[in-house]
């Protein structure tokens, strides 16, 4: 990669990966684009920002024309919980988004990226170590869409050659920025409410089981699988990657050993909590690392020593 076009960039993983890869390739090397502005966000001031909404094809087309990246990181999306509260709305903006970005990677030859999920298994997947390869019948708008985008982005590249790749990622918990309506926010917000409140209600039932990983894992995952050779790929655009599993209670007792006094108790959200039952427990990262060295460095330990840390150093706390 040398010249990177972001959309979505100010979501929950845009606004770091676009950080870190400014980085590494240079802040006029990372366009970033998205609906909204912010004219006081760090990706806003370093480097290059388009407004963009990415059910507009031919504004995506001219800018992509603009700036000629080799590279396409599409992010833009609505989340689970909120996809599922408007699923038209989804559809719209998650799959025409992403016709719109494939259609103009195909046309400007650009590398392609947009991440999948777990959000794309269902209740009737297999819930332990999930497989890579294993049935998909997800029972919400937010799975039908990534199962639909994994199909698509594999169409786009044995039709027409885009060289597309993707991940299936797990709840993402970053300090950085805050929840965008997914069902594991619960697991950043957490954080926040351990440090300014000493106690948390999780709207996750307890015993709940959900793949997370941390969020300077997922965007070293992403830089990694993008600069990975291309002929060593098999799976493209749905590897399985992971970093943890655990349930409210088990990352409670985690917060507790930095705060003894903290507390969780649990109002359950219908919705997110169907949500949540109908993803994997665990799932099988092996393809991603026999196939492009996928690696982690946090487990729940380390993650929640660096958020607590993290958190306390931007004022969040008592």
């Amino acid at each position: 990669m040398k010249k990177i076009f972001i959309t979505g960039a100010l979501g929950q993983i845009g606004a770091e990966l676009v950080m870190k890869m400014r980085e590494i390739y240079g802040n006029s090397n990372v366009i970033a684009t998205d609906i909204k502005i912010d004219k006081n966000h760090n990706v806003f001031q370093s480097g290059p920002f388009e407004i963009l909404d990415v059910t507009d094809a031919k504004l995506m087309n001219e800018l992509v024309t603009k700036y000629k990246p080799d590279t396409i990181i599409h992010l833009a999306a609505l989340l689970s919980a909120t996809a599922e509260s408007k699923p038209l709305l989804a559809w719209n903006i998650n799959m025409g988004g992403l016709v719109n970005a494939l259609e103009v990677a195909k046309e400007h030859n650009c590398k392609f990226f947009t991440p999948s999920s777990i959000g794309a298994f269902g209740p009737s997947t297999p819930k332990e170590n999930t497989p890579q390869d294993t049935l998909q019948r997800p029972t919400t708008m937010y799975g039908v869409n990534k199962v639909a985008g994994e199909l698509l982005c594999d169409y786009y590249y044995h039709k027409y050659g885009v060289d597309t790749r993707g991940v299936r990622f797990p709840g993402l918990i970053s300090y950085v920025a805050l929840p965008g309506g997914g069902t594991t926010d619960y697991a950043v917000d957490i954080y926040y409410e351990a440090l300014k409140s000493g106690k948390y209600t999780s709207n996750i039932a307890k015993g709940t089981y959900m793949d997370m990983m941390y969020m300077p894992d997922a965007l070293n995952s992403i830089i990694d699988l993008m600069e990975a050779d291309s002929s060593k790929l098999i799976h493209r655009n749905a590897f399985n990657v992971t970093s943890m599993s655990f349930d409210p209670e088990e990352i409670a007792s985690e917060i507790k050993k930095h705060i003894p006094t903290f507390t969780i108790d649990y109002d359950v959200d219908p919705v997110k909590q169907a949500i949540a039952e109908s993803w994997p427990n665990s799932i099988d990262p092996s393809s991603a690392i026999e196939e492009w060295g996928f690696k982690v460095k946090y487990d729940l330990p380390k993650m929640t020593t660096d958020m607590l840390q993290k958190l306390k150093e931007k004022g969040i706390g008592r």
